[in-house]
């Protein structure tokens, strides 16, 4: 059996999600040991405390780290304009890569990292969590059973809260300078449904059309609004409304219609999963998902990611489906700009052979 592997963890001041990566990374049994590459110093104490005796260094230089130990997982949660250096360094040291998205600010930086793992046999996985969750998991297999047969359409929405972006110290964040983040809402949270969608049906999203605003006017140089037109591999259609809208939570809702009926997600909620056939002996009867709502979110999606690259096993999300989210975001973004419908991948430049 294969060892446990160690994590770097490379991150800064100001990143994302780190306490719920530290928090992952202490719960994952197939990690024996975490490097916290740090040049701030801003996670140490934190790290320490949530990690224990995990907690094997801490270093300032992300390089160091990666030099300093056998190769395991390079968990990298930064600035989407500080990322690709650094994945870089972990990918030619022949480390996988886990990678909090978006993980770049333009697409061609990303698709080069894409190229450099497959190149050397590596991981790279862009977190996309929701993939783990169980009602996802379980809309995943009622797809594939054929329970609503052939797709027709998608329905999606993912709203989140306006209030944020009243924050002064969000206006200094590099969440809110499209340069240092690649974009707003629909790069940061949008591009879970896109992601969904297509992992669900086990379709790719081929073209696209959209419209990206800041319809708040709050003082941030990223979008919070997006509306986009979607049409699958299949040649079934759908929408996206990705936005910050609200004064505080989610508002969550993927819709997928079929020839022979529905399925319908709706995360944190008490029904999270429903669907209807028209064939069979269950047609005519709305259903309703009775399975355990836990474990989600980062924790199983991390303990996914490193037994997979500790066993050599499939991850959770693969390289060609990490680039596929991300070309799929620039070109809606694209689209926006040129106020044209586009091919996904002919607007990011990537060639039909890839």
């Amino acid at each position: 059996m294969a060892d446990p592997i160690t994590v770097v963890l490379a991150t800064h001041a100001g990143a994302a999600h780190v306490t719920a990566y530290l928090d992952a990374l202490a719960a994952a049994e197939d990690c024996n040991a975490v490097v916290l590459a740090d040049p701030d110093g801003a996670w140490a104490e934190e790290a320490r405390k949530r990690l224990g005796t995990k907690l094997k260094s801490v270093e300032a230089d992300p390089a160091a780290a990666f030099a300093g130990q056998r190769a395991g997982m390079g968990l990298v949660t930064m600035e989407a304009r500080r990322a690709p250096a650094v994945i870089e360094t972990a990918l030619e040291a022949n480390w996988h890569v886990f990678a909090e998205k978006p993980a770049c600010v333009q697409i061609e930086d990303f698709r080069k990292l894409v190229d450099l793992a497959d190149r050397k046999h590596r991981y790279l996985m862009l977190a996309l969590a929701n993939r783990t969750n169980p009602e996802i998991a379980a809309a995943r297999r009622l797809f594939a059973s054929g329970h609503i047969g052939r797709l027709f359409g998608v329905e999606a929405h993912l709203i989140a809260d306006q209030t944020r972006l009243t924050r002064p110290e969000y206006h200094r964040s590099w969440f809110a300078d499209r340069t240092r983040a690649g974009g707003g809402h629909l790069i940061w949270l949008g591009i879970h449904w896109l992601d969904l969608t297509m992992y669900i049906t086990g379709q790719p999203i081929r073209r696209v059309a959209g419209f990206t605003a800041n319809v708040g006017g709050q003082p941030v140089r990223i979008e919070d609004s997006a509306a986009a037109a979607l049409q699958y591999e299949s040649g079934a259609l759908g929408t996206l409304v990705s936005a910050y809208y609200l004064d505080k939570g989610y508002h969550q809702y993927i819709k997928l219609w079929g020839e022979h009926g529905w399925l319908m997600i709706r995360p944190m909620t008490d029904d999270p999963l429903r669907w209807y056939t028209s064939r069979g002996p269950e047609a005519g009867v709305v259903h309703s998902w009775k399975g355990n709502r836990e474990p989600r979110g980062y924790t199983p999606f991390v303990r996914a990611a490193v037994r997979a690259c500790r066993f050599d096993s499939e991850p959770p999300i693969s390289n060609a489906d990490s680039l596929r989210a991300l070309e799929t975001v620039f070109a809606i973004y694209r689209a926006a700009e040129t106020g044209r419908a586009v091919d996904v991948m002919t607007a990011t430049g990537r060639t039909q052979g890839r």
